[in-house]
Parts: structure tokens; C-alpha cells; sequence
């Protein structure tokens, strides 16, 4: 089944896996750290599935340790969430509760595919649209499941029928998101003036707001129909998106990687926050801003401070509870991490979940100087390719997944996440583990950090090994919002956790308890005639770098993976045919990236766009491109080229 069923490890030079004690896994990993010339070449990377009480502690491990070296998953994804919302509205989460989704008016869907990305969501929309909700898709693919929606859960989905989700689809090309909240905030302007307060809620922007001013007369300088072309939308469609909007405040703006994950990430966020302050549409019901967040656990990690640039009063606060001096120099997020092991400067890459190689941009770049690292350890439930991809010395250490019971001292044990509405609830596990020969993640760090720090050490690591009660009680005195930690998780429901822009205050935005209007500039993306912009995507069968098969049936694709989704005019014109097999290049800083036989599939999707799917194409994602502030791979625009494949026999 893929499990790993007991530690094991690669010696140098080995040439497979071999058994191997939990005591000799800790004791080897202790040796390779106290080595260290510097706690500062060690990295502590963190997937999305590792719960808040594993986060928390291992982050204190790694603290003590003496580093902040903890790059995350979210480095690769919703950074630019985090970036863009903290430096508006004062806090880097999104505002709105799940109730918001069936007492709202409308609800505008950017960056994402909820049909393939985030199928639980799709309920929710269903629910909202009876309530009479309008739903406004904005993606450069015509999707199938961000237009019609079967619930299996239904007599009717079970039946064929379906639920017509979009109510206005606005296929925007590659990036040209912040030239269409542009256009719909200068339509919708220009009806404001037309009709004083009916159309903005100007005692909102008064009473809330700093910069409309300066905002509105920049917006005037752009030409409505330049803006069309910029993002490659009707000017109609965009005239019915504005109409929309027009007498409607209680709006919500959901967004994912099709937003976050360019250059520009962080202004595009800005830019739907500054369509949402001109309608007033945060702090109201059935109103405010959604990033979606794939994974159980991403947003739950940077709350349990997994992060590689916390502030003074986060690290105050670990200092005054826990009893020794944080590290305060800023650590290595993904990609600087990869850059510090090309640079020889780490010797010890630790991951805590995920699937590292197979997520991170610029495969080959990243694969080499992993290999060059004295060791690499995996905390895993199932096999996977960065298993393959290894320093001299590699441990694996098996853990139990989120379905398994988790007993320990006889007494069974329930982790907590928190999810993208800030909502943490607790989860336990119900299935018999595979192994006997399991330790829990919170157990693994906890032993882990004995075994490293030993006496030097001023946490009773014992006491939270045994008891995920015991690292809720001292999380409760760390961060803000889990006061009583351990009676809220236990409510049938959970508990959200304070959200000041969800009640209509900025709080930390430095203006005063106001919101900021941002101003933003259009990103310029340039091609060459025989050039095309790649976006990377998921496929049905599929849950981030998890490949469960190889269908895709809401795009018609079966039995495959390598396809390269194109536009049939760009096809003519290159002379591709269906089904033909073609390589993919990259040449930024003239390196050649390739991804070789790929089949050419059409599809709805604007000219010069085309589309495939990762991790087969993380090879295309340059290093050095990322997004400005946030430090994002720019997964969804990569500049290729597509030449005719050629096998090796014929070159």
C-alpha cells in the first residue's frame, strides 16, 4: 500500500533502505546536528499535514536548537496571501466564515478550480447559488467543474444531474487577473459618479479606509478598453461582472495558486482588496476575503509560528513562556533554502511531511545539491520521491497518518488543524495502524529534541511526548486566540479564532486602525512569436503532489499525465496535430529546462496559453523567478517554447 512500516536508513554509499531502531534513527540525526559548525546549516521544512500541536513543538525544537530555518509549504503557495492581506488589512488570513458562503449575494472565484483543487468547497457554492447567490469564475481554462456541479452526496448528483455553478465565466489569459479588477473598479467608478454613495460605500471608505482619493484618480488614467486587451475579456462580459456587482456589498472573493503564484501575487491580492473596501464587502455578513488553502494544516502551521521570519513579539512571548532565547536572525524560507544548499552552506535538510523534490520549482537544480547534503530525513507516511533524492546518509522515519488511531500510554489521542475560515477543530483517527512500530509526529520531535539537546535543554520533552494535552496547555500561553485551548477544541464545532477585519476593525495595518488602498501597476509579460505562457495545474486524480491515478475526467484526459493543454489556433499555426508528442523548454537566464514527450491536447483556453500539470513540469520553474515580497515559485507563468519531440535514436 505504499506505508512504511519502521525506520529505515541509507548508509553512504548503500544501495537500498535497511531497518533500523528509533534510538540509533534519533541518536544518528542528534550526531549529524551537534556537528555542526552552525545550527545555521541545518533546514526544518514543514508540509501542510503536520498538526498544530506536531507544529508547535517541533517548531520550539528547532528553536532551541537555535535556528530559524523553517521553510514551509506555504513558502510555495499562499505566501503571497500572507504578504498581500497583512499589508492591508493587518492580518494575513482571509475574513470570512463558512455561514458568510449561504447568506451572501455574490461570490467571485479567481485563481482556482474548485472542481479539482478543492472538491469540499464545491458543496458550499451549491449551497449558496439555492440562496441565491451569483457566482462570477474568473481562469484562463474553461473549466467543467467551475461550470456544473454533480454532489454524490445527492440523489440528484448520484442521478447525472448537475448544478450550473458560474453564472459568469470570464476567461481571463495567463496573469491578466489585475488588468480585469482594474477594468470592473473604473466601470464601477465611473457609475459612482454617475450616482454618489449607491454604488460605493462611501462611509465605509471614510470612516475605514486611507488612499481612496489619491486611488480613484490614478484608476481614471487607465482607458477602459486597454484594459480588455490586457486581460483578454470581452469588454461586455466585463461590463455584466461589473453590473453585478454594481448594488451589491455583501461580495465574496475567494482566490488560490492561480493568483499567488505569479510575479505580480502580492499586487493582484492588493487589488481585490481594494475592489472589496470600495464595496464596504468586509466585516459583514456574507462579505470579505477567502484565500483558499489546499492542505488540512498550512494555515494551522504559520499560526504554531512555523515560519522563517517571526516578529519580535512572537519570539518575546515563546521567550517569556518557554524559557530560553529564540533565535532572532531571519532564516531560510523554500527557495533560499535550496539556494543556501547550491551555496554548500546547509549540511542537514530535515522534512517534517510533503514530498520536498516533487513540490519545489527547478527540479534539477533542486534535486543536485540535495544529493550533496551529509543527510536527509523524512518524516512519512507513504513512499515517495524524495525518498529517491538524498544526501550521503538518508533516515525515513514512518508516522502515524491522520486516519490511524493514535494511542499512547493506552489512551487515545486527537490532533487539531486550523482551516482557511480560521475555524481549528480536532481530528482523530480511526483505522488500526499498519505497524506496530509507529510513533506520532508530536512523539517523534519530542524524542528527537531529547536526543539532540539533552541536558542543554529547558523543555520537559517527556511530558509533551505523552501528552498532546500538555502541548495544548502551553500553547494556550503562547498564541494569541487559544486561551482555554483545550475545552474550545473539544466543542462539537470547534472555534474560530479572533479575526479583527472579520468584525470591521484593522488592527497592525499602521494607519491607524484604517485599510489601505494599494496602488498597483499592470504586469508586463512579453513573448516571443514562438513562445507560449505555461501554467501549471492538478488533474482530478489528484491532491498536490499525490498522483491517486492518471484520469482527469472533468477535462477529458485518461490514462495520462504528460499532456500539454493548448489553444487549436496555436496549434494550426505551430502545425501541432492532436496527439502528437512534443518537448517543453525553458530558457530564462539561459539555462535549458526541459520537459520531454508531452501529448498535445486542445482546448478551451486563450491563444498563446497553454497548460499541464505538476510536478511533470516543476522542471520548467526557473529558480529566480518569484514573486516580488513573497518569494513564491512563479508556477503558473512560465515562458516556454514547444518543439516536435525527438527520441534519442533519432538525434
Amino acid at each position: 500500500m505504499g506505508r512504511i512500516a519502521q525506520p529505515v536508513y541509507l548508509p553512504k554509499g548503500g544501495t537500498h533502505y535497511q531497518p533500523i531502531s528509533w534510538d540509533n534513527a534519533f541518536k544518528k540525526i542528534a550526531h549529524h546536528l551537534n556537528s555542526l559548525a552552525s545550527p545555521d546549516e541545518a533546514a526544518f521544512y514543514t508540509s501542510g499535514r503536520t498538526s498544530n500541536e506536531a507544529s508547535f513543538m517541533y517548531q520550539l525544537f528547532v528553536r532551541e536548537f537555535g535556528t530559524n530555518n523553517l521553510p514551509d509549504c506555504s513558502n510555495m503557495c499562499h505566501e503571497s496571501s500572507g504578504v498581500g492581506l497583512t499589508e492591508t488589512i493587518g492580518i494575513g488570513k482571509g475574513t470570512v466564515t463558512l455561514d458568510d458562503f449561504y447568506d451572501t449575494d455574490v461570490i467571485i472565484i479567481m485563481g482556482q478550480n474548485p472542481g479539482t483543487n478543492h472538491p469540499r468547497m464545491l458543496s458550499a457554492l451549491e449551497k449558496a447559488k439555492k440562496n441565491g447567490a451569483k457566482i462570477i469564475a474568473v481562469n484562463p481554462l474553461f473549466e467543467a467543474g467551475l461550470m456544473a456541479f454533480k454532489n454524490p452526496q445527492t440523489v440528484k448528483g448520484v442521478l447525472g444531474f448537475s448544478t450550473q455553478l458560474a453564472d459568469l465565466y470570464l476567461q481571463v489569459k495567463i496573469n491578466g487577473d489585475l488588468a480585469l479588477l482594474k477594468a470592473i473598479e473604473k466601470l464601477l467608478y465611473g457609475a459612482e459618479q454617475e450616482n454618489p454613495g449607491k454604488v460605493f460605500d462611501q462611509q465605509f471608505i471614510q470612516n475605514k479606509t486611507v488612499g481612496y482619493e489619491v486611488f480613484v484618480d490614478l484608476l481614471q488614467q487607465y482607458n477602459i478598453d486597454e484594459l480588455a486587451v490586457a486581460c483578454s475579456v470581452p469588454l461586455s462580459q466585463i461590463k455584466e461582472a461589473a453590473e453585478t456587482l454594481k448594488h451589491k456589498n455583501r461580495i465574496i472573493i475567494c482566490w488560490a495558486m492561480g493568483i499567488t503564484q505569479h510575479v505580480n501575487g502580492v499586487d493582484t491580492i492588493k487589488e481585490i482588496v481594494n475592489l472589496v473596501l470600495l464595496k464596504g464587502s468586509i466585516g459583514k455578513t456574507g462579505s470579505g476575503l477567502c484565500p483558499v488553502r489546499g492542505h488540512s494544516n498550512v494555515q494551522g502551521n504559520r499560526t504554531m509560528l512555523i515560519w522563517e521570519n517571526p516578529g519580535k513579539k512572537q519570539l518575546d512571548k515563546l521567550k517569556e513562556v518557554c524559557g530560553f532565547e529564540p533565535p532572532r536572525k531571519k532564516g531560510y524560507d523554500v527557495v533560499e533554502a535550496i539556494k543556501a544548499m547550491q551555496q554548500g552552506k546547509l549540511k542537514v535538510f530535515f522534512a517534517m511531511g510533503g514530498n520536498f523534490i516533487s513540490a519545489t520549482p527547478d527540479t534539477l537544480y533542486t534535486a543536485e545539491p540535495m544529493r550533496k547534503l551529509k543527510l536527509t530525513v523524512q518524516v512519512s507516511t507513504k513512499l515517495n520521491r524524495s525518498h529517491l533524492v538524498h544526501g550521503e546518509e538518508a533516515i525515513i522515519l514512518p508516522t502515524l497518518s491522520r486516519s490511524d488511531k493514535d494511542m499512547v500510554n493506552g489512551e487515545a489521542q486527537f490532533i487539531s488543524c486550523e482551516n482557511s475560515m480560521g475555524v481549528v477543530q480536532l481530528s482523530k483517527g480511526v483505522l488500526e495502524p499498519i505497524s506496530k512500530d509507529l510513533l506520532n509526529e508530536n512523539q517523534i520531535v519530542c524524542k528527537l529534541a531529547k536526543a539532540t539537546l539533552g541536558s542543554r535543554s529547558v523543555i520537559d520533552w517527556d511530558k509533551y511526548a505523552d501528552s498532546y494535552d500538555a502541548v495544548r496547555d502551553v500553547i494556550a500561553k503562547v498564541i494569541p486566540g487559544f486561551e482555554e485551548y483545550n475545552q474550545k477544541v473539544r466543542q462539537p464545532a470547534g472555534f474560530y479564532l479572533p479575526n479583527a477585519p472579520r468584525e470591521g476593525k484593522f488592527e497592525n495595518t499602521g494607519f491607524e486602525g484604517k485599510a489601505p488602498f494599494t496602488i498597483t501597476e499592470l504586469p508586463v509579460n512579453k513573448i516571443a512569436d514562438d513562445e507560449y505562457m505555461l501554467t501549471t495545474i492538478r488533474s482530478h486524480d489528484q491532491f498536490n503532489t499525490t498522483i491517486y491515478g492518471l484520469d482527469d475526467r472533468y477535462r477529458g484526459v485518461y490514462n495520462e499525465r504528460r499532456v500539454i493543454f493548448m489553444n487549436e489556433t496555436d496549434m494550426q499555426k505551430a502545425g501541432f496535430k492532436t496527439g502528437e508528442k512534443v518537448d517543453l523548454f525553458n530558457y530564462s537566464g539561459g539555462v535549458e529546462r526541459a520537459a520531454r514527450l508531452f501529448v498535445v491536447v486542445p482546448y478551451n483556453i486563450p491563444e498563446c496559453n497553454t497548460a499541464a500539470y505538476y510536478p511533470e513540469t516543476n522542471v520548467l520553474v526557473p529558480i529566480d523567478s518569484v514573486a516580488e515580497k513573497s518569494n513564491t515559485p512563479t508556477s503558473k507563468l512560465i515562458i516556454i517554447k514547444i518543439k516536435k519531440h525527438q527520441s534519442p535514436l533519432s538525434d
